[in-house]
């Protein structure tokens, strides 16, 4: 009986700690990016946290990325070329979205 409890104390421990390190990504980044990019996997574009990755560190992260997503490009990823704006981000999208992937983990 004691290790019917404990495995399912370790389950659900399992769980809430998976579901703690999962992010999700935010709607207009959905709207926005969601066809080419992902938060964990390579879709057509880099995985943002890729892409923090690349920018840890770097206090200028933010407005790298920002000033990178805005003129578009390929950005040494060689997968191909994200258009200006990608699916037409506004500058305000653009803002919250690169301060979100520069603090992804």
């Amino acid at each position: 009986m004691k290790s019917i409890i404990a495995s399912i104390a370790v389950a659900a421990g399992l769980m809430i700690a998976g579901s703690a390190m999962a992010v999700d990504m935010p709607a207009n980044g959905k709207a926005k990016c969601g066809a080419c990019h992902a938060v964990d996997k390579k879709v057509v574009g880099p995985a943002w946290t890729e892409v923090a990755k690349k920018y840890a560190g770097d206090k200028d992260a933010e407005s790298k990325i920002a000033a990178n997503v805005t003129k578009g490009g390929a950005f040494g990823w060689k997968m191909g070329n994200m258009p200006p704006k990608g699916m037409g981000a506004s500058d305000a999208d653009i803002k919250e979205l690169s301060k979100f992937i520069a603090g992804l983990k």
